[in-house]
């Protein structure tokens, strides 16, 4: 009995521990949302002054909406007496974007070049317990950085052949160093490593603000297509794209959008690429086809089941507007980009596209008059089903990083 009481209690503690660690310190939030923090039956949220004293004894901030914009500071205590915790609440104003649903082109190009896999050279394996591995990213070689694919060529060449040292970033974001010998084939000197300094693809652009003068696209990040791993960037580009067809998405087959991005315009540059969409600073609008107007990014509350709209472009002649059913809401996630259960209703979209289909991912949702989201994700299997994310989560990506 002793046993299983001990194991019962470490059991409880270590629920706590958990509940109290899992946490988080910071926390951005729109004017209007409620505070929503997972607790447990003992661990209370009071808010506290600038010297850290209790505003009011008898407060829980918890689960209720919070008005007031700027810092919010909270003392997490166990049974209202011992504290264990610190969280800032930092509250943005209610914005206005303009939905813009275009179809976009996006050069990426990596920090450093991303190794996307290895090879034999002359038969041997000159990368062989260097330690570098798929998905990693090489910044310097001998002390000098490098920022792209042909740099790293010439680097390794004018080694002739002796070792190298080698500084790389790995997906665990460490900093690490190495060295490898290039082994020589032909007249030139390689390491065996297959990089890439650069990615490219075509989405749609969710909105514009104007008070900023940034955008937001796609609603989750682009991903190297070897490596499957967000690429970080260093800087890239937004541009115009041409749109050439489109392949209707079926069951157990996306459909796409496919377009062309050469020779297109400059929009404006990106400096984000992150899993919940691409953002950057626009420098010519006029590109954008701005002719929406700007609306309020609606808080979860106001976000309900039943009708609302998405706007996307799938030809050359414009953006329009098309009916959906927003079946499910998920409003405590936090975490990714299926904030919402979307189902298209539009016969006009169904038979054009069968759905959703790849490049209308960032397709801005838009309900009684209000911004809520974008969409981000399709069912393989019912193209007619996806996701959307929260448009505050949007906002708040801006907001953390700008």
């Amino acid at each position: 009995f002793l046993k299983i009481a001990i194991i019962f209690i470490l059991l409880i503690i270590f629920t706590y521990v958990c509940n109290i660690s899992l946490m988080p310190e910071t926390i951005v939030m729109m004017q209007g949302d409620t505070l929503n923090i997972n607790t447990i039956l003992g661990i209370n949220l009071r808010e506290q002054n600038g010297k850290g004293e209790i505003v009011e004894a008898s407060s829980n901030i918890n689960k209720n909406k919070v008005s007031n914009v700027g810092k919010l500071d909270l003392k997490v205590s166990l049974f209202g007496n011992v504290p264990v915790k610190d969280v800032t609440v930092n509250v943005i104003p209610k914005v206005k974007v303009i939905p813009v649903g275009k179809a976009i082109g996006m050069k990426l190009y990596t920090d450093g070049v991303l190794v996307v896999g290895m090879s034999e050279i002359e038969g041997k394996k000159p990368y062989e317990n260097c330690g570098i591995k798929e998905g990693d990213r090489i910044v310097e070689i001998d002390n000098s950085k490098i920022n792209s694919t042909n740099e790293l060529i010439d680097t390794v060449n004018n080694s002739n052949g002796n070792p190298v040292g080698i500084k790389y970033i790995s997906e665990n974001e460490e900093i690490l160093t190495t060295s490898i010998k290039p082994v020589k084939t032909g007249e030139d000197y390689k390491l065996g490593l297959w990089v890439r300094d650069a990615a490219a693809g075509v989405g749609t652009v969710t909105f514009y603000e104007p008070e900023t003068n940034m955008f937001m696209s796609l609603g989750h990040g682009i991903t190297d297509i070897d490596t499957e791993k967000i690429v970080e960037i260093s800087t890239g580009e937004l541009v115009t794209a041409n749109i050439l067809s489109i392949n209707k998405g079926k069951k157990g087959s996306p459909g796409e959008i496919r377009g062309t991005i050469e020779n297109g315009n400059t929009i404006g540059t990106i400096y984000k690429n992150t899993n919940f969409g691409v953002y950057g600073t626009v420098t010519n609008k006029n590109y954008l086809n701005l002719t929406n107007s700007a609306l309020e990014v609606a808080s979860r509350d106001e976000i309900k089941e039943g009708k609302a709209q998405i706007l996307c472009q799938l030809d050359n002649t414009g953006t329009k507007t098309y009916k959906i059913e927003i079946e499910k809401i998920y409003k405590n996630n936090n975490i990714d980009n299926k904030s919402m259960f979307i189902k298209v209703t539009d016969k006009d979209l169904i038979e054009k596209t069968g759905g959703i289909i790849q490049g209308m991912s960032g397709a801005p949702i838009i309900q009684n008059g209000k911004f809520i989201g974008a969409v981000t994700n399709v069912l393989i299997n019912d193209p007619t089903q996806g996701y959307g994310v929260f448009g505050d989560i949007l906002i708040k990506q801006i907001r953390q990083n700008s």
